[in-house]
């Protein structure tokens, strides 16, 4: 396959990669081109902007939590059919895990994808020294092509001339150059940008902002030439029965070990709205693929579960800063409550894990798990490896799986009698609750790595519902 592609990456955070991936990918819709939107890395927040400037879903390429193996299918998957792909990088340019090299760095995802890389550089404070600056970052590894640079938070005209002589002497084009600009600026709080689900008409005017903004300080033409010299990919284009079939052994689809969408179809109900907006597109995906119609509930509005839910996955989000009004909805946490009491497969990550506490921040939550939860002033951050230590309706014991940690609240007891997972890297400890169909965990993981996880939680949900303790199934089809 050969999707036009680009890179935008930068020397550190904060130096504008978010602006400027969120406003080319809106300056060249707006030309009418279908754009494929990607964020490396595992943050959910950044491409629920990227999903509103393109139209498409935002889609996470993670070295770590995928392994390096299924970069490129992934990307195939969620650019097939488009005019140009941009991905929006992860910290700096050569940042990755801590202590394993360049894994699941912007730089290892640009050279998986043999995709031009675009640097942004935040030139607010330096005029000559910004050659000296891209020329660190272009040799450092040169199996990564640096295509050019765009200058960002540039103060005026003649600081503008100086960073464009300095960078024509080391050779390196200017592709575009921004002026410091607040007024698209977009708000920010305690685990980075507000989601757009919590703002959907101001995200959507800062969007246009940002295509504004990049439409007059960047040369299109020039990066849509340059994201044109990317050679073909040689890879498979994943796909999400295919994956399932591949966990099952190769059976095929319509066996017994992998149903596949023939046969009853239960349905999952999914979370979703203000509080609930960290997912990962795959896995809807997946949970289609193993025969599950996939219907999504907002915890702050709905005051029942989706009519004939048989299985309940709730994500990570921000329920902390919705809390009063979670707990305000007594229905559904009664309905949640009953519905895992019966027997019915829950699947709850960070967010979900908070909301099925007995209480958050000293507000009645859904009181399934024995455990309480509270903000807290530590950031929790980083990638872990992980091993199941028990059966659950997600994984069988012993399942091994990579995720990371991204949160600001603690939960005590940290683990129940029966934990999800044992983490064994970087620390060793045990996290989260496995009781009766529920697994509760602060663990965010990615279902592409080990799709046997949809496979797995779709049969919970298909026999709970054939067992007539919940909910019920679909026809097939």
């Amino acid at each position: 396959m050969n999707v036009p592609r680009l890179v935008i990456a930068a020397p550190s955070s904060g130096s504008g990669k978010t602006t400027v991936a969120t406003g080319l990918m809106a300056a060249f819709a707006e030309r009418g081109l279908a754009v494929s939107p990607h964020k490396a890395g595992p943050d959910y927040i950044d491409p629920g902007y990227h999903a509103l400037a393109t139209g498409r879903p935002g889609r996470n390429l993670d070295a770590f939590m995928c392994g390096p193996e299924l970069v490129a299918p992934l990307f195939a998957h969620g650019s097939a059919g488009c005019d140009l792909a941009v991905v929006e990088g992860v910290m700096g340019l050569y940042d990755g895990a801590a202590g394993r090299g360049e894994l699941a760095s912007t730089a290892q995802v640009a050279k998986l994808l043999r995709a031009p890389v675009v640097l942004v550089v935040d030139a607010s404070s330096q005029s000559r020294s910004v050659a000296a600056l891209v020329h660190g970052f272009a040799s450092f590894d040169p199996q990564v092509r640096l295509g050019g640079v765009i200058l960002n938070k540039v103060g005026s005209d003649r600081h503008e001339v100086m960073l464009r002589e300095a960078l024509e002497e080391a050779g390196t084009p200017v592709l575009g150059v921004l002026r410091r600009a607040p007024q698209v600026a977009t708000p920010s709080r305690h685990l980075g940008l507000v989601p757009v689900a919590e703002r959907r008409a101001d995200a959507l005017a800062s969007v246009a902002a940002l295509a504004g903004q990049v439409r007059a300080g960047c040369d299109l033409e020039a990066l849509l030439a340059l994201a044109r010299t990317a050679p073909p990919l040689d890879c498979a284009v994943w796909s999400p029965r295919e994956a399932l079939a591949e966990a099952a052994g190769g059976v095929p689809a319509g066996s017994p070990v992998f149903p596949g969408p023939v046969g009853p179809r239960p349905v999952v109900a999914v979370a979703g709205g203000p509080a609930f907006t960290f997912s990962y597109a795959e896995h809807a995906e997946l949970l289609t693929a193993a025969g599950a119609e996939v219907v999504a509930f907002d915890p702050l509005r709905d005051e029942a579960l989706p009519e004939g839910t048989s299985g309940l996955v709730i994500g990570g989000g921000f329920p902390e800063v919705y809390a009063p009004e979670l707990s305000a909805n007594e229905p559904l946490r009664a309905a949640v409550a009953a519905f895992a009491e019966a027997g019915g497969p829950v699947a709850a990550e960070c967010a979900g894990l908070l909301y099925l506490a007995g209480s958050l921040d000293g507000k009645p939550m859904c009181g399934v798990l024995d455990a309480d939860a509270r903000m807290s002033e530590r950031l929790t951050l980083g990638y872990r490896e992980a091993v199941a230590v028990a059966d659950s309706s997600l994984a069988a014991n012993g399942t091994r799986l990579r995720g990371h940690e991204f949160h600001r609240t603690v939960i005590e007891p940290g683990a129940g009698t029966t934990p999800a997972w044992g983490f064994t890297h970087p620390e060793r400890r045990v996290e989260g609750f496995v009781r009766g169909g529920v697994h509760a965990s602060y663990l965010h993981t990615h279902w592409a790595a080990q799709p046997s996880v949809a496979a797995r939680f779709t049969a919970a949900a298909r026999a709970a519902a054939g067992s007539g303790a919940v909910g019920g199934d679909r026809d097939g089809g």
